[in-house]
């Protein structure tokens, strides 16, 4: 167990100030969860290396500054136009800014009324008795500092429930925005899909000064509005309920401020033969953290896809964890990542099988591509099996282009520098070729393509 900080203490003394704009003071159990989280929080503080789990991320430079809740009372400086650029055609768009929830800025037309989409502020004073039986039942404060933080200092969210049988004809998009420096995003998601239900959605994560800067080798660009990017803090917690037969595809893409901080954690409880996929696309931020955990029930499947592309100083971190509870689950895993310059990518991917989960099918493979000498890729695999008839593996691999494979493409005319460029796009696209929502493929490889050099790569080929 870690022991608190001196940046965790100054929060705690904070938070006595921040409690009363906080949603939900009116309730008594959520009163009790905050201040679980708090208690916890204050005794262990931000998660540190000595953990297992966070062995290869060091958070201390998020310790080092004091961020601070957006009050919802601040004009939300957002250009209507800029922002429309990240919202997908063909999606209803949810919008928060700086951790609150904007109507103004949604879109939401079109909606089936049976199902249920809004703010959490909103969702806590209209339907406490249904957030009562979800809110903190996906992942439980002790997990790490960031949920206790997350669970204490939550000034907003957004709620989702899609009911038995409803199957939504358009992706819902949620799409967080932060605008200033020093600022502190920390926001709860509770997605329900009921029995039978089918449902997209998308998880948006942009800064409005820009999300990426060119790094020094020439393998980026700068691709959203300019200006200089800040510093800032996002702490995302999504909670993810998948009932019977039910199937839910999640989509997640972080493209932050180059200077900012971010902690994203998923959490998923699946029921008796419940589909779902994630597809986790890690671009921005100084320091990146995504938590993917999912528990599987009697014949569930899970299927989890990732790309994290680093430059410069960047550090990304996946955290993936499937539980097969029952018997007959499937799952899926394959993470890839690019690192150029100084970046660093982490990959911790376990999976466990329960004593009682026989006839799990589960495969894991992790594979990272190194553009520098100075990059590097930290890759832990885990299988922890409690049955004897299960059929489980995984692969890992970490290194550079093949020189074979550029001999070859320049015997065929290709000069070195665009046979590499070739090969490094190819290794990526595999994961943006997953994405079936076309909208959302194109801008994901709009994004890919401005982190990679882009001779020898004929858009129009794509």
């Amino acid at each position: 167990m870690t022991t608190a900080t001196t940046s965790s203490s100054r929060y705690a003394a904070e938070y006595q100030n921040l409690a009363p704009a906080l949603p939900g003071q009116a309730l008594p159990w959520l009163q009790a969860l905050r201040q679980d989280a708090l208690a916890k929080f204050s005794a262990q503080g931000f998660p540190s290396p000595r953990e297992e789990e966070w062995r290869y991320t060091n958070v201390a430079a998020i310790e080092k500054k004091l961020f601070m809740p957006v009050s919802q009372a601040k004009p939300q400086a957002v250009n209507a136009a800029w922002l429309k650029s990240h919202q997908l055609q063909g999606a209803w768009s949810l919008v928060v800014v700086d951790g609150h929830f904007s109507a103004e800025l949604s879109v939401l037309a079109g909606l089936p009324e049976v199902v249920t989409v809004m703010s959490m502020a909103d969702a806590l004073a209209q339907h406490p008795e249904k957030l009562e039986k979800f809110l903190g039942q996906a992942v439980k404060n002790e997990e790490h500092g960031f949920i206790a933080f997350n669970t204490a200092w939550f000034t907003d969210g957004l709620f989702v429930h899609v009911p038995a049988k409803q199957v939504l004809a358009k992706p819902i998009q949620l799409l967080h925005v932060v605008t200033g420096a020093d600022a502190m995003a920390t926001t709860r998601n509770i997605i329900i899909a009921d029995a039978l239900a089918e449902a997209q959605v998308i998880e948006t994560f942009i800064a409005r000064d820009g999300v990426y800067a060119a790094s020094q080798s020439g393998t980026g660009a700068a691709i959203a509005s300019g200006g200089v990017a800040n510093a800032y803090l996002t702490a995302a917690v999504t909670e993810v309920f998948v009932g019977a037969n039910a199937d839910l595809t999640l989509y997640k893409v972080q493209s932050e401020s180059e200077k900012a901080y971010h902690f994203g954690g998923i959490y998923i409880k699946q029921d008796r033969d419940a589909r779902f996929a994630h597809h986790n696309f890690a671009f921005g931020g100084l320091l990146a953290r995504s938590d993917i955990h999912a528990d599987l029930d009697h014949a569930a499947e899970c299927e989890l896809n990732g790309l994290y592309l680093g430059a410069k100083r960047q550090h990304i971190d996946n955290h993936t964890r499937i539980i097969h509870l029952k018997p007959h689950g499937i799952s899926r895993e394959i993470y890839k990542g690019v690192m150029d310059d100084r970046a660093r990518g982490v990959f911790q991917g376990r999976v466990i099988v329960a004593q009682d989960a026989q006839k799990t099918d589960s495969q894991m493979n992790n594979r990272n591509l190194l553009l520098s000498d100075d990059a590097e890729a930290d890759t832990k695999p885990q299988l922890e099996i409690y049955a004897d008839d299960v059929k489980c593996g995984h692969g890992v691999t970490v290194g550079q282009l093949d020189e074979k494979s550029i001999f070859y493409l320049q015997s065929r005319c290709v000069d070195e520098e665009t046979a590499r460029n070739m090969l490094t796009f190819a290794f990526a696209n595999e994961m943006v070729d997953k994405v079936k929502i076309k909208g959302l493929h194109d801008m994901i490889l709009e994004q890919v393509l401005t982190r990679f050099p882009q001779e020898g790569v004929n858009k129009e080929w794509l």
